[in-house]
């Protein structure tokens, strides 16, 4: 992804998808993984584009296991997010208007590494993130995961 451009109803000139991100919690409940993106260097929570024939949680597990490594289950859903005034302009020129569901997941196997989409990883604080370039509204995105929330049924 290239950009990521934010205008009043920016994101009626691009094509629907949806995405899913993973919440990550360290052993303390302190801390969330975050990865840091090989094509623009800012920090964001895994996940990406949902495919056509599985569900959101699967489409989860499966951009957690590509980008990191470690096969997580999806536990409950966090939020929806939507920004109507948000658009993302791939490198190829595609314009995109993003529909993104967070889960908090839990690792269940795998050991933690890079892949071609990341250059870095790590597990970061609230505080930590404040001084961090990070992706979209991935922040709030870890903000609401702290409030709590129920769990997921499928």
């Amino acid at each position: 992804m290239s950009k990521v451009l934010f205008a009043p109803r920016l994101g009626k000139q691009g094509q629907l998808r949806i995405g899913c991100c993973a919440v990550i919690f360290d052993s303390t409940r302190q801390k969330v993984l975050l990865t840091q993106r090989t094509d623009n260097g800012r920090w964001c929570l895994p996940g990406g584009a949902m495919e056509s024939g599985e569900s959101v949680s699967e489409a989860c597990e499966r951009e957690v296991l590509e980008e990191t490594n470690l096969k997580v289950k999806a536990k409950r859903l966090i939020g929806v997010y939507s920004n109507p005034d948000q658009l993302v302009i791939y490198n190829d020129g595609t314009k995109v208007f993003m529909v993104v569901l967070s889960f908090e997941a839990e690792v269940i196997s795998g050991e933690l590494s890079l892949s071609n989409e990341t250059t870095a990883f790590g597990y970061f604080s609230l505080a930590e993130m404040a001084s961090m370039p990070m992706h979209g509204e991935h922040k709030a995105r870890v903000e609401d995961a702290f409030l709590g929330g129920e769990t997921l049924t499928k």
